[in-house]
């Protein structure tokens, strides 16, 4: 087999079916030997009958409860294992469900790294749905980076040079490069990379997961290439943006934990205070917005969402 695709899916059952019909279309353009799975993590909006009506030939996995992002990769790879090894794939992609491969793009990953046997993960331009490149190439964050990044902060300071440090805001994105790592909505990786550093991290359940991940493959000695000749178009955070206040905790506390597990306690426990000061902050400013009576039925949805962010104390649950 060249190619095993992974999708964990999470009631995003219009999008998940474009997607695996790009999937199918670019595997046969490309004429690549492939296989889907998809784990669905308890979906209630009909993904699973979908599935199984109208793409027979992939591998449903139907979760009884929501794993998570990478517990649902994870469960994927172990039903990959599973299989006979003249049947393993060379390479494993990772995709969301909410992204759609554009023409020959598998191909063309699956074909650089016939090409270069020392890059472990190769990941696409991502493109938003009106064309735009999505950016998605990193550098690893320093500690700066977290305390910018998805903060008020970053509202109020665009363009500072932490954050065009850490999107490679300072060099073209329509050339091959090698990066730190890469956004995790597409990435296709060589199976040896998987059986040397093992799947994501499910202290992670979401968020932070693919940037741990490549860290550990970085450190392993293999590259990581973002490949502007591969595009896919992301519509980018569909399933999460249906729980706002559970994209917040999930973010920030998978980023808490990151910097724990790289910088130590005494980093994320200060960046857990500063970023639960940024919440009631804004909780405080949405409160006092809603006494003087300005969009009342928008400040209160806010307060609801920064009430449990800050309920959460950023430790997310599973």
């Amino acid at each position: 087999m060249d190619l095993a695709v992974i999708i964990v899916n999470w009631n995003v059952r219009e999008l998940l079916r474009r997607c695996l019909a790009s999937v199918e279309a670019s595997a046969r353009a490309s004429r690549l030997a492939a296989t889907i799975v998809v784990v669905d993590n308890a979906s209630s909006d009909g993904s699973v009958a979908m599935v199984a009506a109208e793409f027979p030939a992939v591998r449903l996995i139907a979760s009884e409860r929501n794993l998570g992002f990478t517990a649902g990769n994870n469960l994927g790879l172990r039903t990959l294992s599973a299989y006979p090894e003249d049947e393993q794939p060379r390479y494993i992609l990772f995709l969301n469900p909410d992204a759609e491969v554009v023409g020959d793009a598998l191909g063309t990953m699956a074909r650089y790294l016939d090409a270069h046997p020392a890059v472990g993960i190769v990941g696409p331009q991502l493109r938003y749905p009106d064309g735009t490149v999505q950016p998605s190439r990193r550098r690893f964050p320093t500690l700066a980076t977290a305390f910018v990044e998805s903060t008020p902060l970053q509202r109020r300071w665009p363009r500072c040079g932490v954050l065009r440090r850490y999107y490679m805001a300072d060099g073209p994105d329509d050339a091959e490069q090698e990066v730190d790592w890469l956004v995790g909505a597409c990435l296709m990786a060589r199976r040896e990379v998987l059986a040397q550093v093992g799947g994501f991290d499910e202290g992670f359940f979401m968020y932070s997961e693919e940037l741990d991940w490549c860290r550990r493959v970085k450190a392993a000695g293999w590259r990581i290439v973002y490949l502007p000749a591969a595009q896919v178009m992301h519509h980018e955070g569909k399933s999460s943006e249906q729980v706002i206040p559970a994209r917040h905790i999930h973010f920030q506390a998978s980023k808490v934990r990151y910097f724990r597990k790289y910088y130590g306690p005494l980093a994320a426990e200060t960046l857990r205070f500063f970023l639960l000061a940024t919440y009631a902050w804004e909780w405080g400013e949405e409160g006092l917005k809603w006494l003087l009576g300005h969009k009342r039925s928008l400040r209160a949805e806010r307060l609801r969402a920064y009430g449990q962010v800050l309920c959460s104390r950023l430790r997310s649950p599973r």
